[in-house]
């Protein structure tokens, strides 16, 4: 009688724990202390060493086009996400200027805008259906946010035919990413 209490206590003990397992587990992550920003990325995935570009840039090891990246830009002194705009707004402005500027042969679609608060910061949230050049399909999701004087751009990108697969983890690592 006793082994089946032990027995019975050790089973319900390891259902409560495996319940208890992170939904972002199979992530890892990545802090930025100088520039104040912090963001999951899936395991497996490494840095690429760029020049004159993003803050930072990861992908995936296999899959060496899907990738995360982070960019910083100035804004006037003062400026609040909101006083650029709506989440349409800036959305629309940042297809424009960053994820398919003119003369890039790209095209882009904003499918969703949204707006979410953490704390303090409001974080604007954007979906993108991206054409390049050589007609493949893409899908990137985006948080914006601004933080001391900065306007912080953290992009998640993988090829269309991905994206059902990574929808879930995408999502959670574009609302992990916080400034602060």
């Amino acid at each position: 009688m006793l082994k089946r209490l032990t027995v019975l206590l050790l089973v319900v003990l390891s259902l409560s724990l495996a319940g208890c397992a992170s939904a972002a587990s199979g992530l890892k992550s990545y802090v930025d202390s100088i520039d104040g920003y912090e963001f999951l990325y899936p395991n497996g995935w490494l840095p690429v060493k760029v020049s004159n570009g993003p803050d930072v840039v990861l992908h995936d090891l296999i899959e060496r086009t899907e990738n995360v990246s982070v960019v910083i830009s100035s804004v006037p002194a003062g400026k609040t996400l909101t006083e650029l705009g709506t989440p349409g707004e800036v959305g629309y402005k940042l297809a424009k200027s960053a994820i398919a500027p003119p003369d890039s042969g790209r095209e882009a679609e904003l499918v969703n805008a949204e707006a979410r608060q953490s704390g303090a910061k409001t974080y604007y949230t954007l979906e993108y259906a991206v054409k390049l050049p050589n007609q493949q399909e893409r899908h990137n999701l985006a948080s914006v946010a601004i933080s001391r004087g900065k306007l912080f751009t953290f992009n998640a990108s993988t090829p269309e035919r991905r994206w059902l697969k990574v929808q879930q983890v995408f999502e959670q690592v574009v609302n992990s990413f916080s400034v602060y």
